[in-house]
C-alpha cells in the first residue's frame, strides 16, 4: 500500500507544537480517531492490545491481535506483519519482548509512518502512546501544559496515499 505524506508541504517550517494528548488515527489498521498520550519520555510507541496471536504469511511473521472495546461486547480484530521483536522496558522498568509494527500514523494533518509496540496496556490510562522516535522526523514540539492542539486527524484513503 502507497502511503502518503503530508507533512512534505511544511518542511522548511519550524517546528509544530501539540499537546501532550492528542486524536490521532492509524488508518492502516481501520482506526480513524483515539486519544493517544504524547509521551517523550518512551522512546517506542505502544499500542494496547490483547489476545495478540502470532502466525506466519507468505513466509513472513504477523499477529493478530484485538483492541479494547470499553464497554462494547466485541472487540474489533487487526492483522498486521511483525516488522520486529525487540525487549522494551515497561513502566515498571521491567523489559519485555514485544512485537513492533509499521502502520502510518495521522494527527492533524501530518500523517507518516511509525513502529509501534503490541504490549498488553490496560491498566494504563491511554491505550496508545506516541513516543519521542515517532515525533523526531516531523518536528513537532510537546506542549506539555495544553491538549488536543493539533485538529481532529484527516482521513485518509488508499487512493490519496503515496510513499514517504
Amino acid at each position: 500500500m502507497k502511503r502518503r505524506n503530508l507533512a512534505a508541504a511544511g518542511r522548511g517550517r519550524g517546528p509544530r507544537e501539540i499537546g501532550w494528548r492528542e486524536h490521532i488515527a492509524l488508518p492502516e489498521l481501520g482506526i480513524q480517531s483515539m486519544r493517544a498520550k504524547i509521551d517523550t519520555g518512551a522512546r517506542t510507541s505502544a499500542l494496547n492490545t490483547s489476545d495478540l496471536e502470532h502466525f506466519e504469511r507468505d513466509g513472513q511473521d504477523w499477529v493478530r491481535f484485538s483492541l479494547p472495546a470499553h464497554g462494547q461486547e466485541f472487540r474489533e480484530h487487526y492483522e498486521a506483519r511483525v516488522a520486529d521483536t525487540r525487549d522494551i522496558k515497561n513502566t515498571g522498568g521491567v523489559a519485555e519482548t514485544r512485537p513492533i509494527i509499521e502502520t502510518t500514523i495521522v494527527i492533524g494533518k501530518l500523517s507518516w509512518v511509525i513502529e509501534i509496540s503490541l504490549a498488553d496496556r490496560d491498566n494504563m490510562q491511554f491505550d496508545m502512546i506516541v513516543g519521542r522516535t515517532a515525533l523526531r522526523a516531523q518536528r513537532l514540539v510537546v506542549n506539555s501544559r495544553r491538549s488536543f492542539l493539533a485538529e481532529q486527524p484527516i482521513e485518509l484513503t488508499a487512493m490519496e496515499s503515496n510513499d514517504t
